[in-house]
């Protein structure tokens, strides 16, 4: 796997967010984020979300940055930017045998219809096509996560029902871009 400078990935700034990576002090407004019913209404297994499991998906974040040089970012408001509002980004996956990144984001409900999500992944998007080209990019949700579908569908992946996997009691569906 291509390691990355993580000067060229952080910090990073749109019209209204800074993307960064995430610090130590970002783990509780981490956990509370991940831990809120509201963000896993969609969620398969919404039980399965505790504080610990939210800590952990905390510190692989984190980690990622550590041994590729990128990932998902904290988003913050430019204005507030010890707020975290959310995170965005994209982090190495195998889908299918296939090395690919996968797009990522989840948003504090208070930010959510503002477009913050579609503008974080537009940028995430952007850079992996210019800093990992010929990597694809992936996302993956559920059928009734609507919202998550159109906000990768806006940042420019297409819906690829080939690539989506039938769990059982429920079905992930992919969307990608460079597949």
């Amino acid at each position: 796997m291509l390691e990355q400078n993580a000067r060229d990935w952080s910090p990073v700034s749109t019209e209204r967010l800074l993307l960064r990576r995430p610090q130590a002090s970002d783990e509780s407004a981490a956990i509370d984020l991940h831990t809120d019913p509201r963000t896993n209404i969609h969620h398969p297994a919404p039980s399965t979300i505790t504080r610990a499991s939210s800590a952990r998906t905390f510190h692989e974040i984190r980690q990622h940055w550590y041994r590729h040089g990128f990932g998902v970012w904290a988003v913050v408001d430019p204005g507030a930017p010890h707020t975290l509002i959310g995170f965005t980004g994209v982090s190495h996956r195998i889908i299918r045998g296939r090395p690919a990144l996968n797009l990522y984001y989840r948003y504090s409900p208070e930010y959510w219809g503002q477009g913050l999500a579609t503008e974080g992944a537009l940028e995430a998007v952007r850079l992996s096509e210019e800093l990992l080209p010929g990597l694809p990019v992936v996302a993956y949700t559920s059928v009734d996560n609507i919202g998550s579908q159109r906000t990768a569908l806006a940042a420019g992946l297409e819906r690829r029902t080939d690539l989506d996997v039938d769990r059982g009691t429920y079905m992930d569906i992919y969307l990608a871009k460079g597949w």
